[in-house]
């Protein structure tokens, strides 16, 4: 049933939370009991004056009565139904539930919400505790220095006489290994207590590095017009606080520029108003690789290119060395992504493009359009192997694609089953 349709169940819904019998309701915008039954049973249309001032005797808007629940409450309530994996034969009647109860809509919509959310943070959580570097270099830390302490008490407690020189000593390492243990927990539960979507947690040099991008929307208007360098840009960036983190930035800076000089952006964005994202056109009309088009499209504005844009850029071990989010696309934050990305399998056929349309599984599954290609990264000597590294472009937005690839983020948050690629076991309820 329309949302239009469901005015006459608004009306009864509002009419009964605030107590007012029919009759009563009727008297009051003039009208007789029984046309009032028949338009609270959606038997009968209603709008123009009438519903005014039923509007006013009931102290709503007339549009709460006749729109009702937003749309997005009622997509929410779609996808709550489409995530329960429960089939669900009155899916056709969620804009009727949401208009006689919107009440309970929206507890099981903030419900599902909260799931999500709750689902996330598991998954974040889950990464950050089998991979995060800077969190198993302190719980060593913790451990082993409370068992220095564990032994040096155990000869002080178990041992008989002793020197007082050797007595001595014994407790200065204690009281050292005690500061030590003491400022160790300190940093573990500052360390545990920061947020993971907070920009202060930056404990890696690629951390840091992504974070500067992020920061200037991965595009650099100064680096465009030659108004300054990568030295420049590096220097004045409070993002970057480690010498590491400097050089990763400016490495990759340095590529920007020169895929913006390649490809200068006013000529860029013609190319594209006239042909639209086209790859391997941009890469013949420009004369330079595909490698640098997909890193070049990845960082023009979302204005220019038409859409929004991610990408990933990995070595011949996988590693992922440059990430650009895009929404909907998950990316692991630590460890190993999914195998099946068209990234890894451009890899495995160097030089040679690699196109496929791939479905994410996750709670809300949604589909992308992924253009990769490898290339080694300098010409080899004889005898020497070259070193690939792999690009993938990211654009959302593809519809009804045709036999999708199945991908994940990382085996270990991805409910797959079956996957012939999968490492380790999920932590979540496998579904798909």
């Amino acid at each position: 049933m329309a949302r239009d349709t469901l005015t006459g169940s608004r009306i009864r819904e509002r009419r009964l939370i605030l107590g007012m019998r029919q009759a009563e309701l009727a008297r009051e915008t003039g009208i007789s009991a029984s046309y009032l039954n028949l338009i609270e049973h959606n038997r009968r249309r209603i709008g123009g004056k009438l519903l005014v001032d039923i509007a006013s005797v009931l102290g709503v808007e007339p549009s709460m009565l006749s729109e009702g629940a937003e749309a997005a409450l009622v997509s929410t309530l779609r996808e709550a139904a489409a995530d329960s994996g429960v089939p669900v034969a009155e899916l056709d009647r969620v804009d009727e539930f949401a208009g006689r109860f919107p009440g309970w809509a929206e507890v099981l919509a903030t419900g599902h919400r909260r799931i999500a959310t709750l689902e996330r943070t598991v998954e974040t959580l889950s990464d950050r505790l089998t991979h995060d570097p800077n969190l198993a270099a302190s719980v060593h830390e913790v451990l082993s220095t409370a068992a220095a302490i564990r032994s040096t008490a155990s000869i002080l407690a178990e041992t008989g006489e002793l020197e007082p020189e050797w007595r001595d000593r014994f407790h200065k390492n204690l009281n050292e290994d005690s500061l030590r243990l003491s400022e160790s927990s300190r940093a573990l539960v500052n360390f545990l207590d920061e947020g993971d979507s907070s920009d202060g947690r930056r404990g890696m040099p690629q951390e840091e590095a992504e974070a500067f991008f992020q920061e200037n929307g991965f595009h650099f208007p100064a680096l465009e017009d030659g108004s300054a360098g990568p030295e420049q840009l590096v220097q004045t960036a409070s993002a970057l606080t480690s010498p590491a983190a400097r050089s990763v930035a400016q490495a990759a800076l340095a590529q920007y520029r020169a895929d913006a000089r390649a490809m200068p952006l006013q000529a860029l964005a013609q190319e594209i108003q006239a042909g639209g994202v086209a790859p391997v056109t941009i890469a013949r009309r420009f004369k330079c690789g595909l490698p640098a088009v997909l890193r070049r499209l990845a960082a023009l504005p979302e204005e220019v290119l038409g859409q929004e844009a991610g990408l990933v850029v990995c070595d011949a071990s996988g590693t992922l060395l440059f990430r650009k989010p895009v929404a909907g696309f998950a990316m692991p934050r630590f460890g190993a992504s999914c195998p099946l990305w068209p990234l890894y399998t451009a890899l495995v056929h160097p030089n040679i493009p690699v196109r496929r349309n791939v479905l994410q599984q996750g709670r809300n599954a949604a589909a992308f359009d992924c253009m990769a290609v490898a290339w080694a990264q300098e010409m080899p000597d004889f005898g020497a192997d070259p070193q690939y590294r792999a690009v993938m472009l990211i654009l959302p937005g593809v519809k009804d694609a045709q036999d999708p690839q199945l991908v994940g983020a990382s085996c270990r948050i991805c409910p797959r089953q079956g996957c012939p690629a999968r490492r380790e076991p999920s932590i979540l309820k496998e579904e798909f």
